[in-house]
């Protein structure tokens, strides 16, 4: 009757082995924190890295929306129409930029001694961020012209007494 207390010892070690393989030594949850602390740290930098880009693509996009605003008042105001002519050059000074609160710009026009119908027009744009006074600067050459919006008035307007049609090789259609 030997066997059977043999038996029991084997079936023994045998349960104390698997217990002692089945859990998880301090060495690897330790290694496994530091490889999620790993990930993650880098998938917050991601966020973040994201965060700012998209900022500066709404910083972007608010400057462009200001810059063609401006584009479309000063074709609209620097050169005065009156009488059927177009005038000299107003001086434009802490105009309000359409769309953009809290942002002004003024404006000179200088003429080209060579082109007399051409002018160089200096803008400055101003604005106020984060308690801080901004300004930005540019140029940009205008021909002493009617505005595009009074031109498509007179055009279709006033000329035809509405919109004309036009052909296939964009000539007018009786």
């Amino acid at each position: 009757m030997r066997p059977a207390p043999v038996k029991d010892l084997v079936r023994a070690r045998a349960i104390a082995r698997s217990r002692r393989a089945a859990g998880f030594t301090i060495v690897e949850v330790m290694l496994a924190m530091v490889i999620l602390l790993i990930g993650a740290t880098a998938v917050l930098g991601l966020l973040t890295f994201g965060a700012t880009l998209t900022r500066a693509a709404q910083l972007r996009t608010a400057a462009a929306s200001a810059l063609d605003a401006v584009d479309a008042d000063l074709e609209q105001v620097l050169f005065p129409f009156a009488d059927g002519e177009v005038g000299e050059p107003v001086k434009i000074a802490d105009r309000r930029v359409p769309g953009a609160p809290g942002v002004v710009y003024s404006a000179e026009a200088v003429q080209n001694p060579a082109n007399p119908r051409e002018y160089r027009v200096d803008v400055e744009m101003r604005w106020e961020s984060g308690g801080v006074r901004r300004s930005r600067s540019f140029s940009q050459l205008r021909l002493r012209q009617i505005g595009f919006g009074e031109r498509l008035r007179r055009e279709f307007v006033e000329k035809s007494g509405g919109f004309r049609k036009t052909g296939a090789a964009g000539t007018v259609a009786d």
